[in-house]
């Protein structure tokens, strides 16, 4: 902010409250309204001219519920499922289970965000005051109509778009929809935009736009289309699920075929054995397994405040390379700090008596000695005067905030105040008439200094410098003349300039250092001005802030724009059209974005980026297009997000290969099984013990491990550089015992079955110890408390009647142990070969 000190660049106390929003204000500019009549609003009822719009912050129930019940994966299990009801036993459908699971953890989540988000619409929902037939009445913001009197006081909400017609000093915050901080001083005759606040005074305006014409319903309209997080974990898996999809009903019909003819008259045995081949080749645990991972992530994330609308949204913030940062709301937090006082005049020109032993509240102001007549001592009485100045003002701005914060109230009794301005745009400062310590009388003005300095004043410069670093300056005078002079400014003595800041989120700096070090790029993107965005975001120490561009100079071609966006790291007077041409070109680039804001301006932006990050304080629009809420707004908890989306990602990557190997050694079996037109050798409760000890169980407690691996694309390519080498060994293993078996002529099936069994569990649980790597004592009780329950179902005689599973003799048994072992061997080696490489 430069020395010319827009809207509310110097604050000003008020002699008196203004007039609540229910009556006339007092003073007021403009003509009073009396407003509509009963008649007139019924009237634009009928004619439709009310504020009708829908608040909507989420997904309805019956969205969420239907996004989550069909599912192709639940329709391949589901059909498989009602298939094993018919034919029976129940036994062999306990697969059956993970739908309800998996729908379950899904609508759960979704419904526990919907609440949230639905409570945080309830609580901010405005209830304006209208006038109608000349007397005030509160009313929904669904109920205002066009032609509507809405009153206003301090801290109401702008609900619909209108034109000011009563102002007393009244000042709208806009922020929220244009990024500029400073509020506006509206006059009668102004536009007032919805999705604005007032910060000070009072004033009237009439609704001129209602409903979906007003400019928040307009954007937020624009960006109410629900759309799902991209996420690599979730296409992947559909893309596995598609292939699967394809495979399946030529391997069901050949599988039905062969059993059919293996097993004769039996045609229930043939499609419970038709069962067993294809529910394996269906990852089922693998989307379970990843729905419990986000959800668990969720729960955890939840615990700092932040709420997660969709399970995958934490593994896009990890997998980000670029974040966009909305400085006001996001970088800095509501209210200034003043950060220095430097005095101008010389000790002698002070006012007399001062204090020996002034009280100070800043570093600034602590230099006092005791002594009268030094610096410090002019320096401890002007920070007395600013705090009378302060305690003057019954509805200090952020500004003077700042200097009430700073100074405090004088001691009593020193200062007393006699008369007072209040701030004005026009004047650009405010005064106080204040009887002085020493018996004197002063008028001191507190405001913009080209304003109240001459032009050339030696002042100016410095002014200037700080104003190039986005610093905010106001000047401190003292006039002999009375404040009802024509010109109380006309015998100014500049006595101090009052250096202020923006107040920066203390966690800012530290999250912006983490993002750093982790090589993901940040990028304020704000509607100030670039001066100030730049000052703020070189003082948080982000590279290249010292090259701010204004927006407005930035090209609208395309690819330049791309160029533009990809090279710099700060953009002021940014408009909400431009946020999202700036997502959309750093996209274009190649890179995944991220973009965190609380304003209605921010709302396209938001939905447009790969991940959109709201603040909970912010507008209803910005938290319901958002797929992470930071409810306690604490941009430091974006830290936590990428480092559980990390967790998430690497685990799910690590077990996603136990998952795979068996649906291509499921695959292969099939495939085998047509071909040699041979019993299948599994019943589908031998694939559920097979399926729960070597990866359901272990994977769940795999996955919720520590895991600080960087994000990397190719997730797909990657797990199947283990999953087919791995699968295609485990398959011939378990199929070459099998075969060896039934070959032995002298067993029955159940105990042929059973060689394969163990075959492919001891394979199975290889590829378990290859994907645990590296051990801690917690993987290895992992893995061995699997092998025992596997020992114990084979022992235990009810279970092992339970799962049909009876091992006969030794030499089927042994022959399959050496297979496996000598498959551990190839797995061994196809796992430096293909997995350590990638």
């Amino acid at each position: 902010m430069t020395h010319s000190a827009e809207g509310t660049a110097a604050p000003g106390p008020v002699p008196g409250p203004v007039p609540g929003p229910g009556a006339h204000p007092t003073g007021a500019g403009g003509a009073y309204q009396p407003g509509l009549s009963a008649a007139g609003v019924a009237e634009r009822v009928a004619r439709g001219q009310v504020n009708d719009v829908p608040v909507r912050s989420s997904r309805s129930v019956r969205e969420i519920v239907r996004a989550n019940v069909f599912t192709r994966f639940n329709a391949i299990i589901g059909v498989m499922f009602g298939i094993i009801l018919v034919v029976g036993p129940l036994q062999d459908g306990l697969f059956g289970l993970v739908i309800v699971a998996n729908t379950a953890i899904g609508i759960v989540q979704e419904l526990r965000a919907k609440k949230t988000l639905d409570g945080l619409a309830l609580i901010g929902e405005a209830r304006p005051q209208v006038r109608r037939d000349g007397a005030a009445v509160q009313v929904g913001t669904g109920e205002i109509v066009l032609d509507d009197t809405v009153l206003l006081g301090i801290g109401d909400k702008v609900v619909v778009d209108g034109t000011v017609t009563e102002a007393d000093a009244l000042e709208i915050d806009e922020s929220l929809l244009t990024g500029e901080p400073d509020p506006v001083h509206k006059r009668p005759g102004d536009h007032v935009m919805s999705g604005s606040f007032v910060v000070a005074g009072a004033g009237a305006f009439t609704a001129t736009k209602v409903g979906r014409e007003a400019y928040a319903a307009k954007l937020a309209e624009e960006a109410s289309k629900f759309t799902l997080v991209k996420s690599e974990l979730r296409t992947g898996i559909d893309q596995i699920l598609r292939f699967i999809t394809y495979l399946l009903v030529p391997t069901a019909i050949g599988l039905v075929i062969s059993q059919l003819a293996v097993q004769r008259n039996d045609w229930k045995e043939a499609v419970r054995r038709m069962v067993a081949g294809i529910v394996p080749m269906v990852p089922e645990g693998l989307v379970l397994l990843t729905s419990v991972a986000f959800a668990i992530g969720v729960v955890r994330l939840g615990r700092k405040q932040c709420l997660v609308q969709e399970l995958p949204a934490i593994e896009g913030l990890a997998r980000v390379d670029t974040v966009c940062l909305d400085k006001t709301g996001t970088l800095t937090e509501g209210g200034m700090d003043l950060v220095d006082l430097r005095p101008l005049a010389a000790p002698a020109e002070a006012p007399s008596e001062a204090p020996s032993e002034a009280p100070s509240k800043t570093p600034q102001a602590d230099s006092t000695d005791g002594t009268a007549g030094t610096a410090g001592t002019d320096k401890a009485l002007l920070a007395e005067a600013l705090g009378a100045i302060g305690a003057a003002d019954a509805r200090p701005n952020p500004s003077m905030q700042a200097v009430i914060d700073a100074y405090g109230p004088p001691p009593e009794g020193r200062w007393r105040v006699l008369e007072a301005i209040p701030f004005s745009s026009a004047r650009k400062w405010s005064g106080v008439q204040l009887l002085e310590p020493g018996g004197t009388e002063g008028s001191w003005l507190l405001g913009a200094p080209d304003v109240l300095l001459p032009a050339g004043a030696p002042a100016l410069a410095e002014v200037d410098e700080l104003g190039a670093k986005g610093l905010r300056v106001l000047l401190l005078g003292r006039s002999p003349l009375p404040l009802d002079a024509p010109d109380p400014a006309a015998q100014l003595r500049p006595l101090a300039l009052l250096v202020l800041q923006q107040r920066l989120r203390e966690d800012a700096a530290d999250t912006l250092r983490y993002f750093r070090s982790q090589d993901v790029r940040a990028k304020v993107i704000s509607g100030d001005s670039a001066v100030s965005v730049g000052a703020v975001a070189a003082h948080l120490g982000l590279p290249g802030a010292e090259t701010a561009t204004d927006a407005r100079t930035l090209p609208t071609d395309p690819g330049q724009l791309a160029e533009a966006a990809d090279r710099t790291a700060v953009f002021g007077r940014v408009t909400p059209q431009q946020k999202r041409a700036l997502v959309g070109a750093l996209q274009s680039k190649g890179h995944t974005v991220a973009m965190t804001g609380d304003g209605v301006n921010d709302v396209l932006a938001l939905k447009d980026a790969d991940i959109g990050v709201a603040m909970g304080t912010g507008s209803d629009a910005t938290r319901a297009v958002a797929q992470i809420v930071l409810l306690d707004d604490r941009f430091a908890t974006l830290p936590s997000v990428v480092a559980e989306g990390r967790r998430v990602i690497g685990n799910i990557e690590r077990v996603a290969g136990l998952f795979l190997v068996k649906t291509v050694y499921s695959v292969l079996l099939a495939l085998l099984v047509v071909f040699t037109q041979v019993p299948y050798p599994f019943l589908p409760r031998h694939s559920t013990v097979l399926s729960s000890l070597t990866i359901g169980i272990p994977a769940f407690f795999l996955a919720l491990a520590p895991n600080n691996e960087r994000a990397r694309t190719g997730f797909v390519r990657r797990v199947l550089r283990l999953a087919v080498p791995g699968g295609v060994v485990c398959g011939a293993a378990t199929f070459t015992a099998y075969a060896l078996a039934r070959g032995d002529g002298t067993t029955a099936l159940e105990a042929d079955t059973s060689v394969a069994t163990l075959t492919l569990f001891i394979c199975a649980i290889w590829v378990l110890a290859i994907v645990a790597r590296p051990y801690t004592w917690w993987r290895l009780l992992l893995i061995g408390t699997m092998s025992g329950a596997f020992a114990l179902v084979l022992v235990v005689p009810w279970l092992s009647d339970f799962f049909q599973l009876q091992l006969v003799g030794w030499r089927d048994p042994l022959t399959g142990v050496a297979i496996a072992l000598i498959a551990g061997c190839l797995l061994e080696v196809t796992s430096r070969v293909f997995v350590e490489k990638s």
